[in-house]
């Protein structure tokens, strides 16, 4: 296998047990023990260790060795100061031109599954809601940037239990809201909607993890 490929396998390997908290927060990675699970040589681990750190999963300390980054209340405060500066500003600025049936497609989806269980789903459509308004904005840089957030988002909600309550019903009904006022071209009330959604959402994830 060529070494671009390495990387890229050591890479998707690492990161998708680092999101899904097989590598839970402040856990020591072993470089020998990734390329035996990996099937792969240093070098490849590396690079990809170097790339996770870029996305701020993994922490590189020299002399001690590569650790899963922390979700600590101050990472859950800065992801959240993040989506607030992103997530209003782009209904604000590109609202106006998201295409009306395909805000009523996701009303759709979201009434469709307001009644179901299960958090695995819940937090699917929730992400899709939320990756179709930044996408919206047709700016690389922020759809990377909430793409780094969407992964510790995840982190968040298996480390909190994927606690299925109350707050799956609200989030589910301030998505709507949003997406209604969208529809009927009210801009700001739903650039301000959405603030308050974030708002309910840092609550809700500070709360599951000091629980």
């Amino acid at each position: 296998m060529k070494k671009e490929n390495l990387k890229q396998k050591a890479y998707n390997i690492i990161k998708s047990k680092i999101v899904n908290c097989e590598y839970l927060p402040n856990t020591f990675l072993n470089e020998s023990i990734l390329m035996e699970e990996i099937n792969s040589s240093r070098t490849p681990i590396r690079e990809a260790l170097n790339k996770l750190e870029q996305e701020n999963l993994v922490t590189i300390m020299p002399k001690k060795g590569v650790i899963v980054s922390e979700l600590s209340i101050n990472e859950i405060n800065m992801i959240y100061q993040v989506r607030h500066s992103i997530e209003p500003y782009i209904i604000r600025t590109s609202g106006e031109d998201i295409d009306k049936q395909s805000l009523k497609r996701m009303y759709a989806t979201i009434i469709d599954h307001m009644d179901k269980e299960g958090a695995a789903k819940f937090y699917q459509v929730d992400d899709d809601f939320h990756r179709f308004i930044v996408s919206s904005s047709n700016n690389k840089y922020f759809l990377q940037m909430m793409d780094y957030i969407y992964n510790q988002m995840q982190r968040m909600r298996i480390l909190s239990g994927n606690k299925v309550d109350q707050r799956l019903k609200q989030t589910q009904e301030e998505h709507l809201n949003i997406i209604k006022l969208l529809i009927e071209h009210k801009i700001e009330e739903a650039a301000m909607s959405m603030c308050n959604h974030l708002d309910n959402s840092k609550k809700a994830a500070l709360s599951s993890i000091l629980m």
